[in-house]
């Protein structure tokens, strides 16, 4: 049976919330059976940690503006107390407290007894004396604070078994009585992080409610069924069509996949997968037609002292990425770095798919004078370069016969950072994915691309990386960094186009 709390918290939620966006903003908000039963398990007996845990966009913020406002002016509320939601950033932050101010906004009481200060994020109700604000870990400390009810938003994002933002907030927590802590998170990748850690530990505690939404490792991982066992709202506000169109890209983008397991399954898995299968890949091995009447975007990938350097142009033909890589290597003891990195050089060079420099180190006045020739013949429009030796790269640009203002022009920065290079992967898996590039089966890039790996920061944002120390991955740097400066003259087809549709 329901205690007093659960149903008096069930029944604010119909009177006085409505749907905060939407194609339902604005109605009554109607709490689906899985999500009462949520906060019967929080609220039914007494309850220091909630863990709620399942996949993506199955309306995880949305529940917790519920949950804050309950606690601010509904009847979880005690008098002068402090509430708080934490996230590892600040715009995430700023999604619970958004959602909340859409919600008081919608209320006629709630917008009457609520003082919103969006400069703050912070919610006031002065007759109850209640204050809410919204905390993120790249802000000031929260040590100080007394919440006597948190939301811990995303916890899955911290990576280790600490926190500062988490224990400061769980220390000042303490000071009340009977403190409540809900952490409302997709599952942490590994075992040995935070969220992880508190969700193996919530058997062993009678105070800990765990609610856990995941889908078998067992399972396959494809199918309708291991989808609905991590997504309680799927085919209801969760769009059915366009999670299965994730696993099917998943399934042909291995680079997808263990972020598809990880953040639509809730499984526990490393994200960290090749970016992309042998078979998608051979799939764009036409030999690619000529670029030398068409917009060309590039990439230039520069190398250490004797390693592989990389310049990957492309030019959109008939609706196709035409892509013309070009790689150096010094001559100097190539043999032997044939042997060191288990690839025969000797024979790309003999093919063709290699240039190498005279002497024993890369020579940029050789590269720059092959660049300006390319540029001579081909209508460029961008070749993005990494600072990484740009600076040595650049009197030799000169010298070559390029203007300072073409190299100005022409020559873009892109660092080869999250920030930069999640979104130009992003485009580079679409062009993949929907057939619309053509690489001739390089073997070098060939190379490169089995050697590529994708790994992710705290936030999703990923990158390329090395499967291993003598692998090499420049020709798929470049090409991404290409993807990067490519304008989007077509419709791109997100990964992420999830539409929310009530809580």
């Amino acid at each position: 049976m329901a205690s007093q709390l659960t149903t008096d918290i069930l029944a604010f939620v119909e009177k006085y919330l409505r749907v905060p966006e939407g194609k339902d903003a604005g109605e009554p908000l109607v709490l689906r059976d899985w999500q009462r039963e949520i906060i019967a398990s929080i609220y039914d007996r007494p309850t220091r940690r909630a863990i709620i845990s399942m996949g993506r966009k199955n309306g995880k913020s949305a529940l917790s503006a519920v949950l804050v406002l309950a606690h601010l002016v509904g009847p979880a509320a005690r008098q002068n107390s402090q509430i708080y939601s934490s996230a590892m950033s600040r715009d995430q932050a700023a999604l619970i407290f958004d959602l909340c101010c859409k919600m008081i906004r919608f209320s006629p009481v709630l917008n009457q007894i609520v003082t919103i200060r969006d400069s703050r994020k912070e919610l006031i109700c002065g007759k109850r004396g209640t204050v809410y604000r919204a905390l993120s870990a790249d802000a000031s400390t929260a040590f100080g604070r007394s919440p006597v009810f948190v939301i811990h938003d995303e916890l899955g994002q911290v990576r280790g078994p600490r926190s500062t933002l988490y224990e400061a907030l769980e220390t000042g927590a303490g000071a009340h009585e009977n403190p409540l802590s809900v952490c409302i998170s997709t599952q942490a990748p590994t075992d040995s992080d935070l969220l992880s850690i508190l969700i193996d530990n919530a058997q062993h505690d009678e105070k800990v409610r765990l609610v856990l939404h995941s889908a078998p490792m067992d399972a396959d991982a494809f199918t309708e069924e291991a989808i609905k066992a991590a997504n309680p709202a799927f085919n209801d506000f969760l769009n059915a069509e366009e999670v299965l169109s994730l696993a099917n890209d998943a399934r042909l983008m291995p680079s997808r996949e263990a972020e598809y397991r990880n953040l639509i399954l809730n499984q526990r898995v490393e994200a960290s997968a090749p970016f992309v299968s042998p078979d998608l890949w051979r799939s764009c091995g036409d030999a690619p037609k000529p670029i030398t009447d068409v917009p060309v975007y590039a990439g230039l990938d520069l190398a250490a002292v004797s390693d592989l350097c990389a310049f990957v142009p492309c030019g959109r033909v008939d609706g196709v990425l035409q892509v013309h890589p070009k790689f150096w290597l010094p001559e100097h003891g190539l043999v032997e770095k044939s042997k060191a990195d288990r690839v025969p050089y000797d024979l790309w060079r003999d093919q063709g798919h290699l240039s190498t420099v005279p002497g024993k180190s890369i020579d940029y006045d050789y590269i720059a004078q092959d660049l300006y020739q390319f540029c001579q013949d081909h209508d460029v429009r961008k070749i993005a370069f990494d600072d990484w030796g740009f600076s040595q790269l650049r009197p030799c640009l000169v010298r070559a016969g390029f203007s300072e203002t073409y190299i100005e022009e022409r020559f873009e920065k892109f660092r080869q950072g999250y920030k930069s290079m999640s979104p130009a992967l992003r485009q580079l898996e679409v062009e993949l994915l929907e057939g619309r590039l053509a690489h001739g089966n390089n073997p070098i890039l060939e190379w490169n691309a089995r050697s590529a790996l994708v790994q992710s920061d705290t936030t999703d944002n990923r990158k390329l990386v090395k499967a291993n120390a003598t692998s090499r991955i420049d020709g798929m740097v470049a090409l991404t960094m290409a993807m990067g400066v490519l304008p989007l003259e077509t419709v791109e087809r997100t990964f992420q186009m999830f539409v929310f549709e009530g809580v």
